[in-house]
Parts: C-alpha cells; sequence; structure tokens
C-alpha cells in the first residue's frame, strides 16, 4: 500500500490516532499497542506473518479491536466466521484496485493468445526462430467468460467488450438474470460459460464454494484453444490439473497471477511450461491502484471510528452484535 497517501489522509483529521507498527519491534510494544487498538489494517497474506492472522486468538491479544480491514478486494486470509461471532467488522477495499487487475487479465489473454511468452523465450534460447510456429489468435469478437461479475469482473468485461468488441458471458449464481445485463454481459450457467468461451478470465473470491472450481474435469471441457486467465485466489484452480491440462494440449494456454502458495517457488509445475505466463500476484500492484487502495482505506477507517456504517462491509450479518460491541468498547452506539 501506499503508506504516504493513506497517512496524508489520517493527518486530515484531528480524532483518529495511527500506529505504524513493524514486526522486527520489540514484541512487547507490538502487543501493547495492538492491546489498545481499535482497529486493524491487516497487511496483505502474501506479506502477513504469524500471529497477526485475524482469528480467535487474535482477539484475545486485541480485545478492543471493533473492525479489521483487509489491504485489497480479497480478504480470505481473515477468520471472517470468528470475526463475526465476536461481533467485528470486517472490510475490504474492493473496487479501489479494480482497474489494475482487470487490465492485468486483458494483458494476459492478449500476451497468451498472441504466444508472446514462447516468442520472447525462443528469441532468447534460439536462432533462427521459425515465425510462423509461434501464429497467435486475435480476440476480436471472440467469447469472454467471466466468472465473478464484482467490480473487477464488470471493468474487465467492459473493457473486452468496448476496445475488442467480445462477446461477454458471465457466471454469478448471486446476480440475476438483469444485474448481469447491466453489467454488460449475458448470464449463462457454469458449464455453458466453459464450454462455449474462447477465453476466461477468473474474478471470483475464494470460498467454500469456489476451492478448486477449475480442475482437471472443468478443463477437459473447455475448448482445445481456450485461454485460462486467474487473478482472483489460489486456490479456485487445481494447479496440478491446469499445469496437465496445459502440458497436454487441453487447453492453449493460461496467464496465472494468484497461486495456493505464496510466493510460489520455481520448481512449480507451472513454471516449466511455456505456454503459461506467470506472475506474482501483482495484477492489483500499480502505483495508481496502491494509492487508491490507502485512500479508500483511511478514508473507510475515518468512518467507521466516528460511528458510520462503512461502504465495503465483508460480514454485513455482524451489524448487530457489532453496534454492542462498539458501543461497549468505545462509549457511543454506531448508526443503523
Amino acid at each position: 500500500m501506499d503508506t504516504d497517501a493513506a497517512l496524508a489522509k489520517f493527518d486530515e483529521v484531528d480524532d483518529v490516532q495511527v500506529s505504524h507498527l513493524h514486526y522486527a519491534d520489540p514484541k512487547g510494544e507490538l502487543d501493547a499497542a495492538m492491546a489498545r487498538a481499535h482497529g486493524y489494517q491487516v497487511q496483505s497474506r502474501t506479506e502477513l506473518q504469524e500471529p497477526w492472522f485475524p482469528n480467535s486468538e487474535f482477539l484475545t491479544r486485541a480485545p478492543n479491536i471493533v473492525a479489521v480491514s483487509s489491504t485489497g478486494a480479497g480478504y480470505d486470509y481473515i477468520d471472517v466466521p470468528a470475526m463475526t461471532a465476536a461481533g467485528v467488522a470486517v472490510v475490504n477495499q474492493g473496487g479501489t484496485n479494480k482497474e489494475s487487475v482487470a487490465e492485468h487479465a486483458l494483458g494476459m489473454m492478449l500476451a497468451v493468445s498472441k504466444k508472446m511468452i514462447q516468442a520472447d523465450r525462443r528469441l532468447r534460447r534460439e536462432s533462427n526462430v521459425d515465425r510462423m510456429e509461434l501464429t497467435g489468435a486475435e480476440l476480436l469478437e471472440k467469447t469472454v467468460g467471466i466468472v465473478g461479475l464484482g467490480q473487477i469482473g464488470t471493468r474487465t468485461a467492459e473493457l473486452c467488450r468496448l476496445a475488442l468488441r467480445m462477446d461477454v458471458v458471465a457466471f454469478d449464481p448471486y446476480l440475476s438474470e438483469g444485474e448481469i445485463a447491466s453489467r454488460g454481459a449475458r448470464k449463462v450457467d457454469f458449464e455453458e460459460l466453459l464450454v462455449t468461451s474462447d477465453f476466461i478470465s477468473v474474478h471470483c473470491p475464494r470460498t467454500e464454494e469456489t476451492l478448486n472450481m477449475f480442475g482437471a474435469e472443468q478443463f477437459k471441457k473447455m475448448k482445445s484453444n481456450a485461454v485460462f486467465v486467474t487473478t482472483a485466489r489460489g486456490g479456485i484452480t487445481d494447479e496440478e490439473a491446469l499445469a496437465k491440462a496445459l502440458s497436454d494440449g487441453e487447453i492453449l494456454g493460461a496467464g496465472v497471477d494468484v497461486f495456493w502458495k505464496e510466493p510460489t517457488d520455481p520448481s512449480h509445475p507451472l513454471m516449466a511450461l511455456d505456454n503459461v505466463l506467470v506472475t506474482p500476484h501483482h495484477a492489483g500492484i500499480t502505483t495508481e491502484a496502491n494509492r487508491n487502495m490507502s485512500v479508500g482505506a483511511a478514508e473507510q477507517w475515518i468512518g467507521i471510528l466516528r460511528g458510520k456504517k462503512p461502504p465495503r462491509l465483508v460480514n454485513p450479518e455482524v451489524w448487530p452484535a457489532y453496534q454492542k460491541r462498539f458501543e461497549r468498547i468505545m462509549g457511543f452506539r454506531p448508526e443503523d
């Protein structure tokens, strides 16, 4: 995150105190600071260290916490049920990095379909490369399937539709046909998306429902010239099954920004394949997105600590219990 941008926003108010903690600080100082804290801005999963994952054990060391906030849109590293049970609000920064992630997803589609990865690698290690062996495919007027039509999925759909006149279909069981149409796509079931899409881009959260959503069976149903892109969360895709599908030519190629284990080891089976573009979970890491996420988080925190209902509340069912916890700790009741 852009810490300076966040602190500048906090500097505009005089009723919020911010402590910037470091893992290297003495444990006693960290524990004392967390015991006093009312809010916890959680570092992203890749950098987050034990014992600072927000869970029930953490709350015993931070009894005055009323809310925790993820760095970006994802919040799978926060134990939401534990927070909800304790009356703690969970918020994220959904939408603040949508442009960066959507552009990254589209960039991956372009790079893989045009075989840019193979071309780059072969030119670096071979002489007299036959360029005809690297014949790619256009995206123009092809079908793109979007899995999860939230803010990032919607922006990805818009880029594909407006820039490349693509036919956009979407699978999102939590949106109606009309809602999906208003976001620029046509609602289909998961099976239809798999078999009809030339490109598939994943933008859903990782939940019990979506864990291993894409496995061997799903890759077999895709077109042999399909391009699969995921910038969502590791675990939604069975990575070994994807590696096998790519090795066996069941699909043309893939763009993978997220992994089950991060940071990812160079020995991962996907790393050995030339028809996959891999990036280290940095689709949303741009100068602009870092600033947007930081400013958005700071503004949301100011509202929370003043008793406002946060605009990006992940667990809305917590609100009655949250109001009681907040009033007990803060001394006044937040808005209904």
